[in-house]
């Protein structure tokens, strides 16, 4: 069984990450939900901790299960590490080495292969800074999938959208097939 840690940052889109958690989930993949503060406002952590059958990590300081830190232990344990949907705010401290949450920490300290699904206005999407981090961030081996062009909640039209759920759920069963990739950010 692969252990898939997967991010949910705070986005609109965060509702979404409920259907990739039950479809990884279902196609056998322990997965392990760390919500950011953000994600908290958008949906709640039951819901992912009833279609992943795990708990779900919120605090840095989540101790679950035993004396050894949460955030260590599914940075060691992890053959993923999926963000969806990934924030500007997440991207940019990936790429500055900021872990200032469960989310960063676990980012800092897993060695397994990273993707991450972008969300977020088009605007925050296209803004230099942004494109640094991403490049940065690819630069250290992150693969990236997505945003596609819509109607995005903001009420623009645009890029910045999630990518497809079932899209995300192949390209990381891809990766899982791939093996490990080595330190990523």
């Amino acid at each position: 069984m692969k252990t898939i840690v997967l991010g949910v940052c705070g986005s609109i889109a965060a509702y979404k990450a409920a259907d990739i958690t039950s479809r990884l989930t279902r196609d056998g993949c322990s997965v392990h939900v760390v919500m950011t503060g953000n994600a908290t406002q958008f949906i709640g952590a039951m819901t992912f901790q009833t279609l992943s059958r795990n708990p779900v990590t919120t605090g840095v300081f989540d101790e679950k299960e035993s004396w050894r830190p949460t955030h260590i232990d599914l940075a060691d344990r992890a053959d993923l590490f999926l963000i969806a949907p990934a924030t500007a705010n997440v991207l940019a401290k990936l790429a500055n080495g900021i872990a200032d949450d469960a989310l960063t920490s676990i980012s800092l300290a897993t060695r397994a292969p990273f993707l991450i699904a972008p969300a977020m206005n088009g605007k925050m999407w296209l803004h230099p800074a942004t494109q640094k981090n991403v490049a940065t961030l690819r630069e250290r081996g992150a693969e990236f999938i997505g945003p596609e062009e819509g109607m995005l909640a903001c009420g623009y039209e645009g890029v910045g959208r999630l990518w497809p759920t079932d899209e995300i759920v192949a390209k990381a069963h891809e990766i899982l097939l791939r093996g490990p990739q080595g330190e990523i950010a």
